[in-house]
Formats: structure tokens, C-alpha cells, sequence
């Protein structure tokens, strides 16, 4: 795979390298602009079990008269007796030439470090195509493909990996109502080695104009682990969503 993905890959970053040309189409000033936004989930038990979990994320995207940027944090951290029973840190950064206001080339990393999951850490690299095939006032999809590089070591032999693969990414958004929303964003990581796979689906509900209440279940999957791992691990979560207000017209 590795041979058909240099090429490819060299070959986006040329594009993306290349000046900005003054006749590219020109983006809505109002889809312009930066927008960070925070969440925070607690769980604490005492008594016949002393359980406590946490899980934040921030994020921070932008889009300018060319580019759109699209970068995140999360921590998810449990303990049940005093004992670790999920640790995980993940970050990634997406840059993207826009070409209008649905196209563009990006390029995206992501690394993750998980002390409880089939690999110690996952670290990608890819170059994708984008477009956003719905862009409504009420509803949104939008979606990458293309090609990238991978390196990850496994949890139980600590030998590493180095392959190619191919990326894909969907996120669907559709506002139900003046106040909630739903969501759905997948991705697929396809290598040689293993394919990993992660859905988060749930529905957002506005409390004010910048806190809103999430309710949301992730699921993640590797198709290659060692013997006594499982495959699929999933996440239940509510977190409150800070954002900041709309500005007033």
C-alpha cells in the first residue's frame, strides 16, 4: 500500500503548498470566523463502591476567506477503588485550502495515547478531499476521504506498526429544533495492520445561549488485537457544552 500512498500524498501536498490564486470563490463572511467550545462530564460514587470518572474535550475551529481549521483535546479518565480503569488522551488538528464554500483539501493528524485499549498509542497522518454534500440551515453533512500514514504500538507486545492507510470521515448534523440537535460522526482509520473504526452519535440540548447539555454514545473498534482484548470498546456519556454567544445582529 505504502507505494500507491507516497505519491498520492506528495502530490496533495503540492496543492495545498501551492500560492493562494486570487480567483478562487469566495466564502459567506458569514461562515467566517473562530469558534472554540468546551465540554465537561463528572461522575463520583461513594459508599459499597468508590467510583469516580471524568471526560473533557475542547475544540477549536475556524474558517477564514481560505482556509478552515478544525483542532481538539480530550482527556477521558476513570477509577474504581482507588484503581485506574480508563486513561486516554487524544488530540487532533485538521488544516484545510478551501476551494469555495463546500470543497476543500486538508491535511489531518491525530494522536492518542490509551492505557486500557488494544494499542498503547495510535498516531495518523492524512491528506484528504472534503465537501460538505448538505449545508442547510437546519441540517449538515460533511465528508473526507483519502490517503495517509499510520503508526501505532501494540498494548500487549509493544512492537510497533508503520503501514499506510486510507482515511474517511462523516459528520452529520441536523437541528430538531430551536434547541436540539442531533449528531453523528464517523471515522475509519483502514491500514494493513488493522482498521480502526469510531462512531459518536447523541443529541445536544440548549440550556442558554452558551451552555447546552450533551448526551452521546461512543463506540470504537480495531479489527487486529492480541488474544483476551476486546475489539470494541464503548462510551456512555452527559457533558455540559460551553460555547460562546451568538453575537447579536
Amino acid at each position: 500500500m505504502k507505494q500507491h500512498v507516497f505519491p498520492a500524498v506528495l502530490a496533495v501536498s503540492a496543492v495545498l503548498a501551492a500560492p493562494a490564486r486570487a480567483d478562487l470563490p469566495k466564502v459567506d463572511p458569514s461562515l467566517q470566523g473562530w469558534k472554540p467550545e468546551a465540554e465537561l462530564g463528572l461522575v463520583a460514587t461513594t459508599g459499597n463502591s468508590d467510583t469516580a470518572s471524568a471526560r473533557g474535550r475542547f475544540g477549536l475551529k475556524g474558517v477564514t476567506a481560505a482556509w478552515l481549521h478544525d483542532h481538539y483535546l480530550s482527556v477521558l479518565r476513570a477509577e474504581e477503588s482507588g484503581q485506574a480503569t480508563a486513561d486516554r488522551f487524544e488530540a487532533g488538528a485538521k488544516v484545510g485550502r478551501l476551494f469555495g464554500e463546500r470543497r476543500y483539501l486538508a491535511g489531518v493528524g491525530r494522536y492518542e495515547n490509551d492505557d486500557f485499549g488494544a494499542y498503547a498509542h495510535q498516531s495518523t497522518l492524512a491528506l484528504n478531499y472534503g465537501a460538505w454534500l448538505i449545508r442547510d440551515e437546519d441540517k449538515s453533512l460533511q465528508a473526507e476521504f483519502g490517503p495517509g500514514l499510520r503508526q501505532a504500538r501494540d498494548a500487549e507486545t509493544r512492537e510497533f506498526q508503520r503501514d499506510g492507510l486510507l482515511r474517511g470521515y462523516a459528520d452529520y448534523r441536523h437541528q430538531l429544533t430551536g434547541t436540539t440537535r442531533f449528531f453523528n460522526t464517523f471515522l475509519v482509520e483502514a491500514g494493513r495492520d488493522n482498521i480502526f473504526a469510531q462512531n459518536d452519535i447523541g443529541l445536544q440540548v440548549s440550556i442558554n445561549a452558551s451552555l447546552a447539555l450533551k448526551a452521546s454514545l461512543q463506540a470504537r473498534h480495531n479489527t487486529e488485537v492480541q488474544p483476551g482484548t476486546e475489539r470494541t470498546d464503548t462510551l456512555s456519556s452527559i457533558t455540559i457544552v460551553w460555547s460562546p454567544a451568538p453575537k447579536a445582529d
